[in-house]
């Protein structure tokens, strides 16, 4: 039983080689034909899944990488680019929220290997803009929300006094207690709708330099986010932002 378990891994192994060698020349069809084979002889080995997983996202085939990017992840919760791609799958479902925890799973075990990959940079700048799209999604709501109750207390207002007999106009065309109502719930509205509407951008979401909007943020070595071409111009001029930032690269 030993051999003939070491025979199916070894056939997996090279289903693995042979679908890495057309990943390299971009036959996508061609290796993920190759790591299904090597997941049917082997399906508990992770790296299979996640090897096709990225030919999935190669393709932008988003329900296919959420699959097999989780997939592998159940065998190995330890895999960077596994919690990378879930976080891009997730992303474009527009599943803010988690997908920022997938982000930040995977920033979390590089920081934990004390890795100087440059996947750092790319998983930052994806979870950058997660958090942004996340911030202005729960930003709409929030105005949503408001217009919909404004919308519901209207239409209460107008059927209370269609039933009371009070919704027309006065006859000498001067404005009437409906009138008068609807005007104040419409300041009412007006003036919540303002005050809870955020001005400001967060923070986390700013340039430390510029104080704007992140578009290409990269972060160094000490933990500080930047965007890029105002950070290599300051450094350039400077040479450091801060003494922890003097590794940076």
């Amino acid at each position: 039983m030993a051999a003939g378990g070491d025979g199916v891994a070894q056939q997996a192994e090279l289903r693995r080689i042979e679908g890495n060698a057309c990943f390299k020349k971009a036959r996508l069809g061609a290796a993920i034909d190759c790591y299904t084979e090597a997941i049917a002889l082997c399906p508990n080995v992770a790296v299979y899944s996640m090897n096709r997983a990225l030919c999935h996202f190669r393709r932008k085939e988003w329900a296919k990488v959420e699959a097999d990017s989780r997939r592998a992840l159940a065998l190995d919760a330890t895999l960077v680019k596994g919690h990378y791609l879930l976080g891009c799958a997730l992303l474009d479902k527009e599943d803010f929220g988690l997908a920022i925890k997938e982000f930040e799973k995977a920033l979390n075990l590089l920081k934990s290997e004390n890795s100087t990959d440059k996947m750092a940079e790319d998983v930052w700048q994806v979870l950058a803009k997660a958090k942004y799209l996340d911030w202005e999604k729960h930003s709409t709501e929030r105005v949503w929300r408001i217009q919909s109750l404004k919308e519901a207390c209207e239409s209460a207002l107008q059927e209370h006094h269609f039933l009371s007999g009070t919704l027309v106009e006065d006859s000498d065309g001067s404005s009437n207690e409906y009138s008068e109502q609807i005007k104040l719930l419409s300041e009412v509205f007006s003036k919540a709708t303002l005050a809870d509407t955020p001005v400001d951008v967060p923070d986390y979401l700013c340039c430390q330099i510029t104080f704007e909007i992140f578009r290409d943020p990269v972060i160094t070595p000490s933990g500080v986010t930047y965007e890029r071409a105002v950070l290599l111009e300051h450094l350039d001029k400077v040479g450091n932002l801060r003494p922890g930032d003097a590794r940076t690269s």
